[in-house]
């Protein structure tokens, strides 16, 4: 479980030092910066290290940020998507692994808005911003390996899942699961510290190495009916009552990607362009000698390019935002219409992001020059976490989603990956 903090108000446990409590969408995002800045300091070296990143989610409660969207009768911030989705840049900035923590964090945490009756919304939002609960997820739909049995009031989770970001760094987890026999599928808020559940601790791969996403396996993990989300008793028994808003959440955890994306592309340039004027040489083999490698032409034009390139998907993400905001303000009466417009316009923002960030992690070893690709300076990070987490799901169906909604008006059909 998550580490305690006995650090002085103001301080935290890892010793980042904070101001008062931010009351302002742009102090929160203030906040994160610091957050991102302590992070940064040994990013390279944790992420190496691969250890469970129980001091890193301490820091993200110290901060106040793991309450951010929670309601402020309830100790959170009671802030907005597009305030969280400012903080989830900020602090990929420092570290992308914390960052996608923190994103996924946020839209479980959600979960029970999207899916929940209004009895179940407010029981997990209160606890939840009470105690500072930490969400993971085991949540990995393309992949039908959880299992649910039906016995009497309870629902009975069993099997595995190949990936559950935030593992054992969580407070609670979310499950999905299908019930036997049927292709209903559930979702219901459990305590990960649980005999019931077993994180594998294999998350070994190239890049993201702090997320905690390795395999679980649930044995025999108990949930009430009563918590199955979105779920109520009729005389026939338990019906889910759906809704468009329902389907919100896979828009949502891609609008996630593009910015925590961003925010590690905005760390690989701020790094980069640090490392170029103080230590990168000029070339000394040319007529148009320069003092130093920052007033090379080359290296003005690709800095500006990659710069210019990053504030353009910076801002189709903050417009993307806007689209969930306007769903948001009108939960229960949004559209499939404005939902597929959001859903597009996410695709489209994703994409870029990702085009952008690979290219920025590639492109800064040529302007700052082959002693940088030392591994004491740690420049390939960011390119590895970008890489690593583009894949998710093939960006090339993101691109046909837009095709589709431009040339024919067709809007995405939601899916588990759309």
């Amino acid at each position: 479980m998550t580490l305690q903090s006995s650090a002085p108000a103001g301080v935290s446990a890892a010793g980042a030092t904070f101001g008062p409590t931010p009351t302002t969408p742009d102090g929160w995002v203030e906040r994160a910066r610091v957050v991102a800045n302590h992070l940064a300091v040994d990013a390279v070296e944790r992420d190496r290290a691969n250890q469970t990143p129980f001091a890193e989610v301490q820091l993200l409660k110290d901060a106040g940020l793991v309450t951010l969207l929670a309601p402020l009768e309830h100790g959170g911030a009671g802030q907005d998507w597009t305030t969280a989705l400012r903080v989830v840049r900020a602090v990929a900035a420092g570290d992308g692994s914390i960052g996608q923590l923190l994103g996924y964090h946020y839209v479980w945490a959600w979960a029970a808005r999207l899916v929940g009756t209004p009895e179940q919304i407010a029981a997990v939002e209160q606890a939840a911003g009470e105690n500072q609960w930490f969400f993971g997820g085991a949540v990995n739909p393309r992949d039908a390996d959880l299992t649910i049995r039906v016995e009497g009031d309870e629902l009975v989770y069993s099997g595995r899942k190949s990936f559950s970001t935030g593992g054992r760094v969580s407070d609670v987890t979310v499950l999905e699961g299908v019930i036997e026999g049927t292709d209903t599928h559930v979702f219901a808020i459990v305590p990960t510290d649980q005999p019931g559940i077993r994180f594998a601790g294999d998350w070994d791969n190239l890049g993201q190495r702090l997320t905690e996403s390795g395999s679980v396996e649930i044995v025999d993990v108990r949930v009430p009916w009563e918590s199955a989300a979105g779920f109520v008793k009729t005389e026939s028994g338990w019906a889910f009552q759906p809704r468009v808003y329902n389907t919100l959440n896979v828009p949502l955890i891609q609008l996630v990607f593009a910015n925590f994306y961003l925010g590690i592309a905005e760390g690989a340039l701020t790094t980069a362009g640090s490392y170029t004027r103080e230590k990168t040489r000029a070339w000394p083999y040319t007529p148009d000698l320069k003092g130093r490698g920052a007033e090379e032409f080359y290296v003005l034009e690709t800095y500006g390019d990659l710069r210019s390139r990053l504030w353009a998907a910076e801002a189709l993400t903050e417009e993307a935002a806007t689209y969930i905001e306007a769903i948001n303000a009108h939960a229960d009466t949004v559209t499939e219409q404005e939902r597929g417009e959001a859903a597009v316009i996410i695709a489209a923002a994703k994409q870029v992001a990702i085009e952008v960030g690979l290219d920025i992690g590639s492109r800064i070893f040529e302007v700052t020059g082959a002693r940088a690709t030392s591994n004491s300076v740690g420049l390939d990070i960011y390119w590895r976490n970008i890489r690593t987490h583009s894949l998710h799901d093939p960006i090339a169906h993101k691109r046909a989603e837009v095709g589709r909604f431009f040339l024919l008006g067709e809007i995405p059909e939601p899916t588990w990956y759309t």
